[in-house]
């Protein structure tokens, strides 16, 4: 499993709390070269036991194909080339469109079998709010262009949880997500971390947090409909139809080893995390080893984050016998076989219920 991150943006999404960068000139070549000289440095790092491959940001669509091809066959002089199992580029819409059939049939050609788009919105009034670059236009002729390109598999990202979000946009923005029949879907809530623009917003009283009962009521609407349209909740914020289960992400919630490559990128060896400083010149990589308790800590709280859950055995051996069967009573956990889960119907409070165990 490989991550890599590509740390530029053309603009800054009003939540927006990643580390990115506005390209200036010798930016591109500058990161090209040195994620080449790390993918060389921490090769023999790389576990192919799932062979996958994810650019995330920032805005890897922004990157242009010769750094990108470049990358990629770096990876490939190293023994960790394609074809992958799944390949992943998470684009901004606006870029598709601008940059055409040619650039994603470019992408194809690359080996990209995964499209991952950040639509967040079919609403032009909260894309302007996001300091989203696409339309609501522009979204719907990049899904058009990804199908005309032949992917076969692509995902939407949305967001809820704003309180500018009134209940019939959110449903429009629903229906509409799942008229395009996309294979994946990822739902995010809105959260205000750092120090990015929303947080500024907050402080100063320009924008209002919306209340847990608004956040519970759109998260569940949209179980609704996304089960009505045959898609399976197979992680609190992802649904896919059969089959179209994230395999990358799947491989961080099983804690299964990857190496992150890039400003900001992170790692896990199985043992141990380890990071990449968040600044484009000279970046640092850094590490620390787990702990048993933090091993347990994270394994729990990942797997209690899926639709599968946690095996019994585990759970039993590190949590509270008194606890477990309590919320078993309380219906906040569910049996089935030798996995314990929560239930989709308390999936919005899971949070608290594995705080509860832990």
């Amino acid at each position: 499993m490989i991550y890599i991150h590509v740390p530029f943006c053309k603009s800054f999404c009003t939540y927006c709390d990643f580390y990115s960068q506005i390209p200036q000139e010798g930016m591109y070549e500058a990161y090209t070269r040195q994620v080449c000289e790390e993918i060389r440095r921490r090769a023999p790092e790389v576990d192919d036991g799932l062979k996958t491959l994810y650019f995330g940001g920032g805005t890897p669509s922004v990157l242009p194909l010769a750094h990108l091809t470049r990358i990629l066959l770096t990876l490939e002089q190293c023994g960790h080339g394609g074809p992958y199992t799944e390949f992943t580029l998470e684009c901004n819409p606006e870029d598709i469109v601008e940059k055409g059939l040619h650039y994603l049939e470019s992408l194809k050609s690359l080996g990209v079998n995964r499209m991952s788009l950040g639509i967040q919105s079919f609403d032009n009034t909260l894309l302007r709010w996001m300091n989203r670059r696409h339309s609501a236009e522009g979204a719907l002729e990049a899904v058009r262009l990804v199908r005309e390109a032949g992917f076969k598999n692509l995902s939407l990202d949305l967001i809820f949880g704003l309180s500018n979000l009134s209940d019939a946009t959110w449903e429009a923005t629903i229906d509409q997500a799942i008229a395009l029949e996309p294979e994946h879907i990822s739902c995010y809530q809105l959260t205000v971390e750092g120090d990015n623009r929303l947080a500024q917003m907050l402080e100063n009283g320009e924008y209002e947090e919306a209340p847990e009962e608004l956040c519970r009521q759109q998260y569940e609407l949209l179980c609704r409909k996304m089960a009505a349209a045959g898609f399976v909740h197979y992680e609190i914020s992802n649904f896919a139809k059969p089959g179209f289960e994230a395999l990358h992400n799947g491989g961080y919630w099983a804690r299964r080893p990857y190496v992150g490559l890039g400003p900001s990128a992170h790692s896990f060896s199985g043992k141990g995390r380890s990071w990449n400083s968040a600044q484009l010149d000279g970046y640092t990589h850094s590490s620390e080893a787990l702990t048993v308790e933090d091993e347990k800590v994270e394994t729990l709280m990942l797997g209690l984050r899926t639709a599968k859950g946690i095996d019994g055995e585990f759970l039993l051996a590190n949590c509270r016998e008194e606890d477990v069967q309590r919320l078993l009573a309380e219906g906040a956990l569910v049996q089935a076989g030798r996995y314990y889960r929560i239930p989709e119907s308390h999936f919005f409070v899971s949070d608290e219920i594995i705080r509860e165990l832990v």
